[in-house]
């Protein structure tokens, strides 16, 4: 028995070793990763010449997630005046290292890519756009091919390519929806308002999806997850046991918003609330910004409320 079990664990081993097969070293510093990042950096400073320096006669710029077959990518020249675009565009332009990464160079033993080294890089680009505030904090991630005299051959991107749409979509005036002074969902938000005011509490809650969503916007998102409509039936009856509500009046005029894209409904509104606080009688007016969404069923999907909580304390 103890015989099989040495055999089998043989073959196991035999087998292990058989599936896996060396073509070559990856290396994590290389001369090839010192002319990328080089000629990465002269990029940021718009430093064509010396851009230039570092790629060879031949050399392809290719966006990688391109689906067109027949893409050919663009030749030095175009990278060059890439440089000059950046430069002319963008403030504050950086391409550095993405956080815990770092280029790899591949020095493949294949017959077929012996004479060059490929490296890879993870990196992060800021900058901003100068035209249109648009800001830019992605990842890049990027092949090369660098030949046996340390030029780039070849330059393969992958990124997220929405970006460059934003800032193409921002030269334009483009109108996102329509402001209502005067609407059913606003409506709908003082009825909602007058009816808490007045302690009918079946109606003011009546206003609200089953499945609404609250939160409150003076604390930071990270701190809080949004309450249910259930959670904040118990949250409101805190406050009522501890503050009599007097008064609640409208400041200003709320705006419905109906916003084009994604077809968000949107009532802002600002108020005050004059409270008493029950303990001591104090008189409390309480300013309150609230953003109510609306789904398709006329009902209130999400509330935030934005107010000064020390004023409660106080």
């Amino acid at each position: 028995m103890k015989k099989i079990t040495l055999i089998l664990m043989m073959i196991s081993t035999l087998i292990s070793y058989a599936q896996k097969k060396a073509n070559g070293t990856i290396y994590s510093e290389h001369p090839a990763i010192t002319a990328v990042e080089s000629m990465e950096q002269a990029f940021v400073k718009g430093d064509a010449d010396k851009v230039a320096s570092f790629l060879a006669d031949d050399f392809r710029q290719i966006y990688a997630s391109n689906t067109n077959k027949d893409a050919k990518g663009a030749d030095k020249q175009s990278f060059l005046e890439d440089v000059k675009f950046w430069k002319d565009n963008f403030d504050y332009l950086s391409i550095t290292r993405f956080p815990g990464a770092y280029p790899d160079a591949l020095e493949y033993k294949d017959g077929a890519n012996d004479d060059v080294v490929w490296v890879q890089t993870w990196e992060q680009v800021k900058g901003v756009h100068k035209k249109t505030g648009v800001k830019l904090d992605m990842p890049f991630h990027r092949l090369f091919i660098v030949d046996k005299n340390n030029k780039i051959k070849t330059m393969m991107n992958y990124y997220d390519s929405r970006i460059y749409q934003e800032i193409g979509n921002s030269f334009a005036d483009r109108k996102n929806g329509t402001i209502y002074n005067n609407h059913e969902y606003i409506n709908n938000v003082r009825r909602m308002i007058y009816a808490f005011e007045n302690k009918d509490y079946s109606t003011g809650y009546s206003f609200y999806d089953e499945k609404a969503q609250f939160t409150y916007g003076n604390i930071p998102d990270n701190d809080q997850k949004p309450l249910t409509l259930a959670q904040m039936k118990e949250s409101d009856k805190k406050f009522f046991d501890k503050f009599e509500i007097n008064s609640i009046d409208v400041s200003g005029y709320p705006d419905y918003l109906h916003y084009e894209l994604g077809n968000t409904k949107v009532v802002q509104s600002w108020w005050n609330f004059r409270l008493t606080r029950k303990s001591d009688k104090k008189k409390i007016i309480l300013p309150m910004f609230y953003i109510h969404n609306f789904n398709d069923e006329g009902k209130i999907s999400n509330e935030s409320a934005y107010f000064d909580e020390s004023l409660l304390e106080k």
